[in-house]
């Protein structure tokens, strides 16, 4: 039987190394998981807390709203509003979505169809690139940069007929920790004036940022509202990634379309974990401190620890990964083949470069979903098996 959409994917490559993961595990290896973004790092006490009290309530376990609780919508809006200075009416510039991944999607649902072109970064996140492809749109890639060769390309591309009705970018990051300044998003969202096309920031790590480097919001951008909207989640520096809570906020008419598809499609978050997310947003700013400390002193017990070993990579500003060069003398592997060297031979599990893009497969990514211990054990791993170095 054919399947339409999900016929058109290719194999999902971090199948691969989570298969072989497994099977070391279940023979008693001890393996170190730096590859998979899952973050380890307990949500605030006072949040789940207030989940507790709120799922205790019947009245919580009926229907939701799909557009999310007005409480929890006012929440976003006031925590953009002390973070970045943007106002945002919560009623029509403010969604609450199933995580960042579900309101991507199903707003690429409502902003392309078969036809359309959308703009997306390379490497990149797998659902920045496959979302517009599920929409049915023709996906072009952009070589993702912080510096002009980024907007040349672009220029290139929305010179080109169909024009694209789309730009999706998202920073800090995923999986290079590129971060940009507020220049860039001017720049930006002027070319999204003069072009005529919507972008989708993903601001999945809005909140995750070191060594003094604050991330701008794309809504700072004087206009931004009228060409972009910007994907925001409590996964990562509220530390609630299986609470699939996140909201898209911004252009009022991309919101209006989401949250008409969305009636359709879902009685949004369970609604206890809305109460405890306006806990979150609300009172969670010194939750959130903390554990950018904790991603900040795992980065550099790692870059500090990759280095001594002689494989010299950067220190990322933001994003809770490590985007590594794979050393010279192992670079004729690829990024697939090193990752299972590095997991057979140094107990340590980390992401091919392949699985973000082509362009990709000269890195490894690394997630900082250890402790610092466990980051340490594996960076004698590493030693150990890169006996190249």
């Amino acid at each position: 039987m054919e399947f339409r959409r999900i016929d058109a994917l290719p194999p999902y490559v971090f199948g691969t190394v989570n298969q072989r993961k497994l099977e070391a595990r279940r023979a008693g290896e001890d393996i170190i998981d730096l590859g998979f973004g899952n973050p380890d790092i307990p949500s605030a006490v006072n949040v789940v807390d207030k989940l507790i009290e709120a799922a205790q309530n019947p009245r919580n376990h009926r229907y939701s709203v799909s557009r999310g609780l007005p409480n929890l919508r006012k929440a976003a809006a006031d925590r953009y509003w002390r973070r970045f200075g943007v106002a945002l009416d919560p009623d029509a510039e403010v969604i609450a979505t199933i995580g960042a991944k579900e309101g991507l999607s199903h707003l690429l649902w409502v902003l392309v169809q078969p036809g359309d072109v959308a703009v997306v970064p390379e490497p990149s996140y797998p659902i920045h690139i496959y979302a517009p492809g599920l929409a049915g749109a023709e996906v072009r890639r952009v070589p993702v940069s912080a510096d002009t060769t980024y907007f040349e390309r672009l220029e290139e591309e929305v010179a080109r007929a169909p024009r694209p009705r789309v730009v999706i970018c998202a920073f800090p990051h995923n999986p290079t920790t590129i971060c940009v300044d507020l220049g860039f998003f001017q720049r930006l969202v002027a070319m999204a004036h003069e072009h005529g096309f919507l972008v989708v920031h993903d601001f999945a790590y809005a909140d995750v940022h070191f060594d003094g480097y604050e991330p701008p919001s794309i809504l700072e951008v004087e206009g931004a509202k009228e060409v972009a909207v910007e994907l925001y989640t409590l996964t990562k520096g509220h530390s609630m990634a299986g609470w699939r809570m996140g909201f898209c906020v911004g252009n009022r008419e991309a919101i209006a379309a989401l949250a008409k598809l969305k009636s359709y499609l879902d009685y949004g978050t369970f609604q206890p974990i809305q109460i405890a997310s306006i806990i979150a947003l609300n009172e969670g700013d010194d939750h959130v401190a903390e554990v950018r400390e904790t991603y900040e002193r795992r980065r550099n017990v790692l870059v500090d620890g990759l280095s001594r070993n002689g494989w010299k990579v950067e220190r990322p500003s933001g994003t809770m990964f490590l985007w590594a060069p794979i050393p010279d003398p192992y670079q004729e592997q690829g990024s697939m083949a090193f990752t299972l060297d590095l997991l057979d031979r140094a107990k340590v599990a980390v992401s091919p470069g392949i699985g973000f893009g082509p362009s990709g497969d000269s890195h490894v990514r690394f997630a900082l979903v250890e402790n610092e211990h466990r980051i340490s054990q594996a960076v004698r791993g590493i030693r150990k098996a890169l006996d190249r170095l």
